[in-house]
């Protein structure tokens, strides 16, 4: 499977942690569909360069209008927190209301759709480059939900190769990415110490691999041509459907229930865990919101239960199944598993997308 790979270099004067010391806050389950873009509409995890534009935006199915604030922190390597003053990286304030919303339209649930874009009228901008948290609370100031992002600057060039496994073992299973850093006319003094590298898969920080130390150097360009250590399993395309008309079994859709809510069941699946690779381009685990016949989908969309079932199969043991994407910023946990159902011999679940 050709997944996205993204390669960041960092250049830091500390000594290295234990990576992901801060972790992120989990929404809660009336905070939905928050969506995180620098730019460029590919990136699903933002990493702009310094001076780009950030927006985020999310929906809060309460529909009560509720007030929303937001904070801006600044991050080491490790996500350990830097000792950068707030003034030192971030040019105006934080901690302010976020203004930007509106409330649903001719849609079954109500919700309340917010828009936060930096910079702006309080929040000019960013002043340096590095990992930044965005932690967002309510009207009392507690912690609602919390998000990653990154600040790049073009400092050196960057070449990347992605390779099949050299491991027989994984040469159909595991894909491996090398790379090459020329520093060109900037002097990297003891790059083994002060160069760190994070390299991702489709945007997805948590299985991120970090730290890769040059294997050598030819002249300013420093050489990563690992096998095992920079591989990844490449997997199959994830399964997907398309719910931009609610009232239509479109694409992965079995059929359709209008209740409360729109009830959507999806096809019954079968586990392609040990199935050759099935090319079916896909958009590598990330969601986007589409509603025809609307003038503005952000607020006109609906909320449809969805409903996943996944033919049971011997081999999982005692392992677990999941619901797994950029739609939860890829975090497993109970609302994500699918439970045995005897009656159907399947694996379900349901979640309420928009």
């Amino acid at each position: 499977m050709f997944q996205k790979f993204l390669l960041s270099i960092f250049f830091s004067f500390f000594i290295l942690s234990t990576f992901g010391q801060v972790t992120e806050k989990i929404e809660p389950y009336y905070i939905r569909t928050i969506q995180f873009k620098g730019n460029t509409a590919q990136s699903q995890l933002p990493i702009i360069r310094l001076g780009e534009t950030l927006q985020l935006s999310f929906d809060d199915i309460n529909g009560n209008e509720e007030d929303y604030y937001y904070k801006i922190t600044h991050h080491n390597f490790d996500w350990s927190e830097s000792d950068l003053s707030k003034g030192e990286y971030l040019d105006g304030f934080d901690d302010v209301r976020i203004e930007t919303y509106e409330n649903s339209l001719n849609s079954l649930q109500l919700y309340s759709h917010y828009t936060l874009t930096i910079p702006n009228r309080e929040t000019r901008g960013l002043k340096k480059s590095g990992n930044y948290m965005i932690s967002f609370y309510n009207y009392d100031g507690i912690l609602v939900f919390t998000r990653k992002f990154m600040v790049v600057e073009n400092v050196v060039n960057i070449g990347v190769e992605i390779k099949r496994s050299r491991n027989l073992n994984f040469i159909d299973s595991k894909q491996n990415v090398q790379f090459t850093i020329n520093s060109g006319e900037n002097l990297l003094i003891n790059p083994n110490e002060n160069l760190k590298t994070l390299v991702l898969q489709n945007s997805n920080i948590k299985t991120a691999i970090t730290d890769l130390k040059p294997q050598y150097t030819l002249g300013s360009e420093l050489i990563y041509r690992y096998d095992q250590e920079s591989s990844f399993w490449a997997g199959n395309e994830y399964q997907n459907f398309d719910s931009k008309e609610a009232r239509v079994a479109s694409n992965g859709i079995r059929y359709i229930e209008l209740n409360d809510l729109f009830d959507h069941y999806l096809n019954t699946r079968l586990s392609r865990a040990e199935r050759p690779y099935t090319y079916y381009p896909d958009i590598n685990g990330n969601f986007v919101v589409r509603a025809l016949y609307t003038d503005n989908q952000n607020i006109e969309a609906e909320y449809i239960r969805t409903h996943f079932a996944l033919k049971y199969y011997e081999d999982i043991g005692d392992k677990e199944i999941h619901i797994y994407g950029n739609f939860n910023n890829w975090t497993i946990d109970e609302s994500t598993y699918m439970r045995y159902d005897e009656e159907t011999d399947t694996f379900r679940n349901t979640r309420l997308f928009k």
